[in-house]
């Protein structure tokens, strides 16, 4: 199958907290009109823009970009290391840096904060299928715990509703057809499900190291799409 559609850069990032039933993730539900994913629950996350940089940094600041559009989560904290809480002035911004009147490093510079990015680690790398549709991206997947004194909420523009949830409700939801996940939200979500705590899962996430790179393909046949197939399945390589 030959594809003609860019693979663009793009991050995520699965913010985590410990609640009394254990482990929570913050998921997003995105609009039906999104032109990638549209109705699908997510993990806050989009495209590296220029403005976020080149290589493995330029990842992590859109990571945490996009944190702060979609789920109004600042990932940074000042010269003793306190994160951001609500009520600081550089969380009256979100607005601007969603439409790219304001760049980040410069709302924290102004603000006398660093972006955390120390605070993210890297867990998953995929790569969207050939002829999955108009857009493709290139995804690293990052965890990390949000801040204790933020409130995390959708933006009601690219998102309608959001939730914090136990990655094993997630999966019980979506195997009931209540929710509506991508395979690699699926996979991350049980990666997350193995783990008790928010510093378990950091910890098990930084013994990652370089995530392997996983390239879906669909299984297409008759011209009928039929299933993702993911690399080690039996019939990987007779899809391409």
């Amino acid at each position: 199958m030959t594809d003609a559609v860019p693979v663009k850069p793009a991050a995520t990032v699965m913010l985590l907290r410990d609640s009394g039933e254990g482990l929570e993730v913050f998921m997003l539900r995105r609009t039906n009109a999104a032109v990638f994913a549209g109705g699908m629950y997510v993990f806050p996350g989009g495209k590296v823009d220029e403005a976020d940089g080149e290589g493995d940094e330029g990842f992590v600041i859109a990571a945490i970009r996009e944190c702060y559009e979609e789920a109004g989560v600042l990932l940074a904290v000042d010269a003793e290391g306190h994160t951001v809480t609500d009520g600081h002035p550089a969380l009256d911004h979100r607005e601007a840096v969603y439409q790219g009147h304001v760049d980040m490093r410069a709302l924290v510079a102004e603000h006398g904060l660093r972006l955390a990015t120390d605070q993210l680690a890297w867990v998953a790398h995929w790569i969207t299928p050939k002829g999955e549709g108009s857009r493709r991206f290139d995804t690293r997947f990052f965890v990390s715990a949000c801040p204790a004194g933020q409130k995390s909420h959708h933006d009601d523009n690219e998102t309608i509703a959001s939730m914090w949830v136990r990655p094993a409700e997630a999966l019980t939801k979506w195997s009931a057809g209540e929710l509506a996940l991508m395979p690699p939200t699926v996979a991350n979500l049980q990666f997350l499900d193995a783990h008790h705590s928010v510093a378990e899962a950091i910890s098990a996430a930084r013994a990652v190291g370089i995530p392997p790179c996983i390239l879906p393909r669909l299984r297409i046949v008759d011209g009928q799409f039929t299933g993702i197939i993911l690399p080690g399945e039996p019939d990987y390589d007779l899809f391409d």
